[in-house]
């Protein structure tokens, strides 16, 4: 007995030393009293270097902001290098749209593919919005032009709405992608019919994170973010020029 009281003893000191030293370690990190001034439920890891020195970057989703050491000054906008005219703030939300996205299984989206696909393009759609409609009417034409299209759903209106209830419906459809073409018809959609848990919760947070301000929203493989709706031949145009750009 009295050995396991030494041991327990001598447990709780080491845990107590732990705790305390990664109460000190957080508190050697000048980002940890930054934190008081960023908004609730903000992380440490929210915060890192930013390229300009005395200057930390604050990223959340996809939105990138700075706040100056000191705390004293939040700066929401973006920083260019002058040398390279690199636009290093959009570098930062690219990234962190393609992390995010990345880690949706396919399994999760409404895919329309060619067979040899040259592009990779993930939209968020609104079964409703009239240029959703337009783009998704020019979907063979975008196949043909080597496009893969991957849709998340992004009912503009919100929660329990008339949208979001026709996006849960398409995604309990047996033939969803047939089920998707004709509610984008103008086809009537039943909204009875329930499957369970869907994906549209999760897709329209995540459309929030990423930065969705409307409808189709056009995320490309390397985490560009193209906004709103373009013709077919000049969406393919768009996203061979940022492959071009890449190499």
């Amino acid at each position: 007995m009295l050995r396991i009281l030494a041991a327990l003893t001598l447990a709780a000191c080491i845990v107590g030393l732990d705790a305390r030293a990664a109460a000190a370690d957080q508190s050697a990190d000048p980002r940890a009293a930054l934190l008081k001034r960023l908004p609730a439920g903000s992380k440490l890891e929210d915060l890192r270097s930013s390229p300009i020195p005395g200057l930390y970057e604050f990223v959340q989703g996809a939105d990138v902001s700075y706040l100056t050491a000191d705390g004293k000054y939040f700066i929401d906008g973006n920083i260019y290098d002058m040398d390279s005219r690199e636009n290093l703030t959009e570098v930062q939300r690219t990234r962190a749209r393609l992390a995010m996205i990345s880690a949706v299984p396919e399994s999760q989206m409404l895919i329309f593919s060619p067979k040899n696909p040259q592009y990779t393009i993930t939209v968020f759609t609104d079964v409703d919005c009239a240029y959703c409609r337009k783009l998704h009417s020019e979907m063979a034409q975008l196949n043909a032009l080597g496009v893969r299209v991957r849709y998340m759903f992004y009912p503009r209106t919100g929660p329990n709405t008339e949208s979001w209830k026709k996006a849960e419906a398409v995604w309990c459809s047996a033939d969803r992608n047939a089920a998707l073409t004709r509610a984008k018809l103008g086809a009537p959609v039943d909204t009875s019919k329930t499957c369970g848990a869907t994906p549209v919760a999760r897709e329209y947070a995540l459309g929030q994170s990423i930065g969705v301000r409307g409808t189709p929203a056009i995320v490309t493989e390397s985490g560009s973010y193209i906004d709103g709706y373009m013709p077919a031949a000049q969406l393919v145009q768009q996203l061979r020029n940022m492959q071009l750009a890449k190499r």
